[in-house]
């Protein structure tokens, strides 16, 4: 084990199954895509495999608690795809970049309060320095799979 799985144990945290596709729908797309020492990370939502963890708007179906949630399954989510892509987390330098899209029912504009629960999870895990991130929330009328979150992300490997 390495040491982001070790830190992974020491919080207790388990990772869920890679992302896959739903029954009857097909990816056209790599999960993640390593390029020029960058892994651009699709995507993703709160799931475990093919099934889907948290679903609804938010400010309607959930509240602002029950989404950031989701986006901490939404990291957990992204993390099993970058350990099956990578074979060892250890190989991620730093987070770069995050871009989270949230479900929101009409008037809902918290959108950085739910995107928090994916941001404080790489942060517990990597610490201040390689887990701080640029990052953007924005607002969706839907996303796939009814997700409250999806997340897609750019982290720098190790050389």
């Amino acid at each position: 084990m390495g040491a982001i799985d070790d830190r992974l144990a020491e919080l207790g945290i388990e990772l869920p199954a890679p992302f896959a596709a739903p029954p009857g729908v097909n990816f056209l797309f790599e999960r993640v895509h390593v390029h020029d020492g960058l892994a651009h990370i699709s995507g993703h939502g709160p799931m475990d495999g093919e099934r889907v963890l948290a679903a609804g708007d938010v400010g309607g179906a959930l509240g602002v608690g029950a989404a950031a949630g989701a986006g901490r399954l939404t990291a957990l989510s992204i993390l099993a795809s970058l350990r099956a892509e990578l074979g060892d987390l250890d190989r991620i330098e730093r987070w770069v970049k995050a871009t989270g899209f949230v479900n929101v029912a009409p008037g809902f504009n918290s959108m950085p309060a739910v995107v928090n629960g994916f941001s404080e999870l790489v942060l517990e895990v990597w610490g201040p320095e390689a887990g701080a991130h640029a990052r953007s929330a924005i607002g969706v009328a839907a996303l796939p799979f009814d997700w409250p979150v999806e997340v897609e992300a750019i982290v720098a490997l190790r050389a």
